[in-house]
């Protein structure tokens, strides 16, 4: 299993951007897919995007579609999470997932290693 670390989590204002980053340590990143959930209060966990191990195949939750975008950089062993025009109901904490596998997938229960989580909160 990968340890991996998530950061640049924090509060912004509706309407504003927030990137948040996955960093690995330990393994090469090449054969992973990766994804980003959200957990907020009183709500199911949400898979928000994912990314293939060669980063030619990504995907999106509908609800942030055109606002966020993943990215991989395999060399820096960092998987980021740009997110724009941020809504009030998307405050969660954010975690990052990783498996051995060459696809992209939205379910959690795909995924065996996890990170700590990043709070992210978008309020006035």
């Amino acid at each position: 299993q990968l340890q991996l670390a998530e950061s640049g989590g924090g509060l912004v204002q509706p309407g504003g951007s927030l990137r948040v980053s996955c960093a690995s340590s330990g393994f090469t990143l090449d054969y992973y897919a990766f994804a980003w959930f959200r957990h907020a209060p009183g709500k199911e966990r949400e898979g928000v995007s994912c990314i293939s191990s060669t980063g030619g195949s990504t995907n999106y939750v509908a609800s942030v579609k055109g606002r966020f975008t993943i990215s991989r950089d395999n060399a820096k062993n960092t998987v980021n999470l740009q997110m724009n025009s941020l809504k009030p109901e998307e405050t969660a904490v954010y975690y990052c997932a990783a498996v051995p596998l060459a696809g992209c997938f939205l379910k959690g229960d795909e995924y065996d290693s996890w990170g700590q989580g990043t709070q992210v909160t978008v309020s006035s």
